[in-house]
């Protein structure tokens, strides 16, 4: 274990400067693990994505789980993911505390002035690596247009995994690739789909016998299995998960004349805020767990955020085992061989999308526009590291 402390160096460094979501993510997983690292190839790299892509959970959290998983196995990806969410759980869960005592208008903006930017210059340098590698003959550049357009015009979570069926589709009428190497099968790990069910059904059982009979901390019981349930059935990163959590503590507690578990002010903030630090999205869940057990005091407010946290991230992951031997025996076949080119030409397509729409979500100043082209061509002609990129738009922006 200790020959892999320096990439769990690594590891910890990506998530404090890891800003701008999955999308923003997947250009410092270039940077970092692949081109200066070279823990990964690009083409792994890509294949990860598009698998993740396929999964319900945090895709970002699941690819650098994977990263883990490929250098040192089981061991070394859980350590990997704990490094991941851990300063971002800590930065919400902190957040839940401070929004309390400190007037939120007060808090400084112009820190994270060029983060948005920024993010989109990472995410187009991993876009164009990955169309160079992934990209290579004209079925695969329309399959690419179609999947941009498509993923603009129908902004729903649900986009992803039928833009990834169909363009698995229709690679495969081409049969001129065969699989070229024969590995050995992967074994499938029964254990953790069992235990992905088993929680399942349990957390719903406890969930329901906590509010029917009123246990003095029934709250904690239903945080969990609302969580568990979210990081089950959510595709499309965190900001898919932002309108199903407002649903379950806002607007379905006023709709049944109860009290929300928080107001809709603090909600908003949380959303806020958790695009202005690094790390997953889904450490929001820190931040409104934390929030939701506040009636209970500091160790129940300190609980709330650690069930949340643990919540959430615990399905993915175990799916994440379960499912990834499956997907690479699979591979081993001539129709998902195929599949997978028109796959990783869709996910292409999808963080070209995905570029255009973080871009446009920001006020449109030529600034902007000079902060995402100065950002590309840092990464795409310097070895500058990517967390000093980071760390010198947030310091240009707070002397702004």
């Amino acid at each position: 274990m200790y020959r892999h402390i320096p990439f769990l160096k690594e590891v910890f460094k990506y998530a404090l400067s890891a800003f701008g979501g999955p999308q923003g993510h997947f250009g410092m997983m270039t940077k970092t693990f692949v081109e200066k690292r070279k823990d990964i190839t690009a083409e792994e790299l890509v294949d990860f994505m598009s698998f993740c892509q396929i999964l319900p959970g945090p895709s970002s959290t699941q690819t650098i789980t994977l990263i883990g998983y490929k250098r040192g196995g089981v061991l070394l990806a859980l350590l990997t993911l704990l490094l991941w969410i851990l300063p971002a759980a800590i930065m919400m869960t902190s957040l839940s505390f401070l929004i309390q005592y400190f007037d939120t208008k007060s808090i400084q903006t112009n820190l994270f002035k060029f983060i948005q930017p920024m993010a989109v210059g990472f995410l187009a340098y991993a876009a164009f690596k990955a169309m160079r590698i992934s990209v290579k003959h004209q079925a695969t550049y329309i399959i690419m247009g179609v999947a941009l357009v498509l993923t603009i015009l129908f902004r729903s979570p649900w986009v992803f995994p039928a833009l990834i069926v169909l363009g698995g589709i229709v690679t495969n009428f081409s049969n001129k690739r065969i699989p070229d190497i024969v590995a050995k099968p992967k074994p499938i790990k029964w254990v953790n789909i069992w235990w992905f069910v088993i929680v399942f059904i349990v957390a719903g059982v406890l969930s329901e016998l906590a509010r029917v009979q009123h246990w003095q901390y029934a709250r904690a019981f239903n945080l969990f299995e609302n969580f568990y349930r979210f990081g089950s059935f959510v595709f499309g990163g965190g900001h898919a998960l932002m309108p199903m959590m407002y649903e379950q503590f806002i607007s379905r507690p006023e709709h049944l004349h109860l009290t929300p578990y928080l107001s809709p002010e603090q909600f908003l903030i949380g959303a806020g805020m958790v695009n202005a630090i690094p790390g997953p999205v889904f450490s929001i869940c820190s931040y409104i767990g934390g929030l939701s057990m506040s009636n209970f005091g500091l160790s129940g407010q300190l609980a709330g955020s650690g069930i949340a946290t643990i919540g959430v991230f615990l399905p993915s992951i175990l799916l994440l085992f379960f499912f990834f031997p499956i997907y690479q025996n699979l591979k081993q076949y001539t129709v998902i061989y195929r599949a997978l080119e028109g796959i990783h030409a869709v996910v292409v397509g999808i963080m070209w999308a995905s570029g255009y729409i973080l871009f446009s979500s920001i006020q449109f100043e030529w600034l902007n526009l000079v902060v995402v082209l100065i950002t590309f061509s840092v990464l795409m002609f310097s070895k500058i590291p990517a967390p000093l990129i980071v760390l010198a738009w947030l310091l240009l922006g707070w002397a702004m």
